[in-house]
């Protein structure tokens, strides 16, 4: 049965033993944050906070906070949606397996927006920016803000709700230079749909209106990141996937989502900026304060016992994680569609997403000579040509035909694979001063930096040691040699300072590495705490890829640049040390901690 309303979702979740209500009033400075982390770090349910400090409203966090939990909000919907994506996809399955998708086209066609008659829920009252639960997640952000926010905008080319643009674009709330009540601040880059908006309506006299919806159906937040096939809109998916049309009403000229808890209306400003941010962001690191566009709040709308939706991001794993896995769900059978010859694709969330992937090509050129990496190269540059995608800065790509059994969800046998097999003198692929993630603070500036393709194909080369060499030693101000896996050795180093004795000191251990017997030892990385790079999976490859950016901090024992093509012919080195140029990581207010885990021992989860 279709939920109508955020409550309904949380009713489900209580009767199915899968939220947690909080009792006690809570501070959303900090507090509730650090509430929602404890309880998502112990894998626990959803989380009901009914007495917000400074706020007449209820929250709700942590909704999706485990794959089965999410897997429950969406269980009546999913098969579906799945069947009409890949009919949307390949319209040709509808011949092929007219059992599985002769549904489908009825799925999407009773999912199309509907334009609220009766009074919508939505418009019940009104507020103020400043009564909303003012959530600040971590001590150095610059305010407030929404962390799930749905943000609508019309297309002024092609107005109306079927071709509008709903994406998830982070809006701060208060601190700063925003004027409280009237002015908010809005995060995105001009190539996200919005960005496409804003650039048409600055050629243009008419305000660019925008909507802000928060809560509504489980299925409108998650609408709103999903990347969905050209010609379905984030409106008709929100409804397939929620099993009831997504109604929306008018008021003064705004789009409302009727079955939202909130909306923000307003104005963008065409040619205003201010500094939005800093923000703890979801690499686990914070995003600095830079210039964003402004909204000029128009009206701020309620339904009647409304629910604040808000999650908080950070170092991964954390709710939005889910939201990967649930899109790996639906489109894990479209990528051999959109990417030709590929078989899998994994955007590795402990890497922080972007910083890392993951894929398996088919390798079907030249099969009757020497097996060497050629098809999948082509695959990695389609990979990174290729929207979200192009963001990544370590694309690792094997062949299916080495091994049919790879997977890239078993990340560490995916790279003892890569490992066993990799010629560091002929498989690493630059791209130099290109475009990385808004976020990634790791290259030579804001939103620059570098790329790295490792193509591996072919037998075996070596086996990986576990231990060390009877030669090995460390030239002096390294130490603590700890393995992350087989194969993949942790150094401490000194400190990096910047200028050349940063590069010096990776030199200085490459040269001083010659001497010793590494050949199963083809992955070194430099780091600040060599034990805690070592001491699980995650933390390797949230340290390792993080804080690296390919054309600066790749180094190599035995190196050489012939024609262009760098390479190294002993174990490849990865300075993964803190840069003076990084941003600052997330660390919690141990206060705070102390308080969340208070609270939290008067409750059983």
């Amino acid at each position: 049965m279709a939920y109508t309303c955020l409550r309904d979702a949380v009713r489900d979740l209580e009767k199915n033993g899968m939220l947690l209500r909080i009792r006690e009033e809570v501070d959303p400075n900090l507090e509730m944050a650090e509430i929602h982390r404890q309880v998502y770090d112990r894998q626990g349910p959803a989380v009901l906070y009914e007495r917000v400090k400074s706020s007449p409203f209820q929250a709700v966090s942590n909704l999706y906070g485990t794959f089965r939990q999410t897997e429950f909000l969406f269980r009546h919907t999913l098969e579906s949606v799945k069947r009409v994506i890949e009919l949307k996809k390949d319209p040709a399955n509808l011949l092929q397996r007219p059992g599985r998708y002769l549904s489908a086209p009825f799925t999407a066609l009773s999912a199309l927006p509907l334009r609220s008659l009766l009074p919508a829920p939505v418009t019940y009252g009104t507020t103020t920016i400043d009564r909303l639960p003012q959530v600040k997640s971590w001590p150095m952000d610059g305010g407030a803000f929404i962390t799930l926010p749905q943000v609508y905008t019309e297309d002024p080319d092609a107005p109306g709700p079927m071709h509008a643009n709903l994406g998830m674009y982070r809006i701060q709330l208060s601190g700063n230079d925003y004027v409280p009540n009237e002015e908010i601040g809005l995060h995105y880059q001009l190539h996200r749909g919005i960005g496409v908006h804003h650039t048409k309506y600055n050629q243009r006299p008419e305000p660019f209106r925008c909507s802000i919806f928060v809560g509504g159906l489980p299925s409108h937040a998650f609408a709103a990141i999903m990347p969905l096939p050209e010609g379905l809109s984030e409106l008709t998916f929100a409804g397939m996937l929620a099993g009831r049309r997504f109604r929306y009403t008018h008021r003064d000229g705004y789009t409302l989502s009727s079955d939202a808890d909130f909306v923000i209306t307003g104005e963008i400003l065409k040619d205003v900026k201010k500094m939005e941010g800093p923000f703890g962001d979801h690499l686990g690191y914070y995003s600095l304060a830079h210039d964003f566009p402004v909204l000029r709040v128009h009206r701020v709308y309620h339904r009647k016992d409304p629910l604040w939706h808000f999650t908080a991001v950070g170092r991964p794993p954390q709710e939005d994680s889910s939201f990967g896995w649930l899109i790996h769900e639906l489109v894990a059978p479209l990528t051999p569609q959109e990417f030709p010859g590929l078989k899998e694709l994994h955007a590795v969330d402990a890497a922080g997403v972007h910083p890392l992937l993951l894929a398996i090509g088919h390798e079907r050129y030249m099969p009757f000579r020497e097996r060497r990496p050629e098809e999948i190269l082509t695959i990695a540059n389609r990979i990174l040509g290729s929207g979200q995608t192009s963001l990544a800065k370590f694309l690792i790509i094997a062949a299916s035909d080495d091994d049919p059994r790879l997977d890239t969800h078993d990340i560490a046998h995916f790279l003892q694979h890569v490992l066993e097999r990799v010629d560091w003198t002929r498989d690493l692929h630059f791209q130099t001063r290109t475009t990385i993630d808004t976020l990634d603070y790791s290259g030579t500036g804001w939103n620059e930096g570098s790329k790295v393709v490792v193509a591996c194909r072919g037998e075996r080369r070596r086996s990986l040691a576990a231990s060390l060499p009877a030669n090995f030693s460390l030239p002096a101000g390294f130490s603590a040699p700890q393995f992350c896996l087989p194969g993949v050795l942790a150094i401490q180093a000194p400190a990096f300072q910047a200028g050349q004795e940063g590069r010096a000191a990776a030199e200085r251990l490459c040269s001083h590495l010659e001497a010793s017997d590494l050949e199963q030892i083809p992955l070194i990385v430099l780091t600040d705490d060599s034990p805690f790079a070592a001491a699980t999976l995650n933390n390797f490859l949230w340290v390792a890829f993080t804080r690296a950016n390919p054309s600066h901090d790749l180094f190599g024992v035995r190196a050489f640049a012939e024609y262009k093509h760098w390479g190294c012919r002993g174990p490849l080195v990865l300075d993964a040390r803190k840069k003076p140029h990084h941003a600052p990581e997330l660390v919690a207010d141990p206060q705070v901690q102390k308080r969340a885990e208070q609270l939290l021992s008067n409750y059983k989860f």
